[in-house]
């Protein structure tokens, strides 16, 4: 993550689950850049340091929160990736139907209201989404993503960053293009096929298409677009 560009200086941490008791995680105040293994630590599910001689990130609920609600994700990764951030700073969501591999192994990134890290505050604003969803924004924060081992966990928080940076271009040229929701659904049936968990709620993960505009999308309609122009010349005379 660190040779990525996704955290700076301190930021960011990881944990992986050792058994049903315990988790093995990266402490607080220390460069994931420079980090050793001795400078991990153990936890119990309730977030209390069993080994090691660091202290324990101040972002560890975060963690155990995606645990107890997740009995199949097995490692969870905390970055700032830039430009994922950066939409999360906008306050936008990454959930358009964009690119097949995304939809297939990611679905959509929902955004979760600000919470203060380090707070129960900010795992009660990720709670409602963590069922559905394998990685998730955080305004104002960064990015949070899980899986079934740690390689998962890191390969979906790649694929958000991934998805971000190519929404950013895509509306650089003019807007991106969804795919149609007849073709989003065959890809989310295709789950199956590459041997992929269905989700609980596959209408709430699924991406938004191009016939099915995204709850709280900064995108106006037609109707709305021409109502601002006359108003913008009512005001101009």
């Amino acid at each position: 993550m660190y040779q990525k560009g996704w955290v700076a200086a301190n930021d960011g941490n990881i944990s992986a689950r050792l058994d049903s008791d315990r988790i093995l995680a990266t402490p607080t105040g220390v460069s994931k850049g420079l980090m050793r293994e001795e400078d991990l630590i153990v936890c119990d599910m309730q977030g209390n340091k069993l080994e090691g001689r660091r202290e324990r990130t101040s972002e560890i609920l975060m963690h155990l929160t995606i645990y107890s609600t997740r009995a199949d994700v097995q490692a969870v990764v905390h970055a700032h990736p830039p430009v994922a951030t950066g939409f999360a700073v906008a306050g936008r969501a990454l959930d358009q139907a964009l690119l097949p591999e995304v939809i297939v192994n990611l679905g959509c990134v929902p955004l979760a209201q600000y919470g203060l890290p380090g707070t129960c505050e900010l795992s009660d604003t990720l709670r409602p989404f963590i069922p559905d969803y394998d990685a998730l924004l955080m305004a104002n924060h960064g990015v949070v993503a899980y899986g079934a081992d740690l390689e998962r966990a890191f390969f979906n928080m790649e694929t958000v960053e991934h998805v971000a940076r190519i929404t950013l271009i895509a509306e650089l040229l003019g807007g991106p293009k969804p795919l149609p929701d007849r073709e989003v659904e065959r890809l989310c049936q295709a789950r199956d096929r590459y041997g992929l968990p269905q989700r609980p709620d596959t209408s709430r993960a699924r991406p938004s298409s191009d016939e099915q505009p995204s709850p709280g999308s900064k995108f106006v309609t037609r109707d709305e677009l021409m109502s601002l122009l006359d108003e913008l010349v009512r005001v101009q005379r």
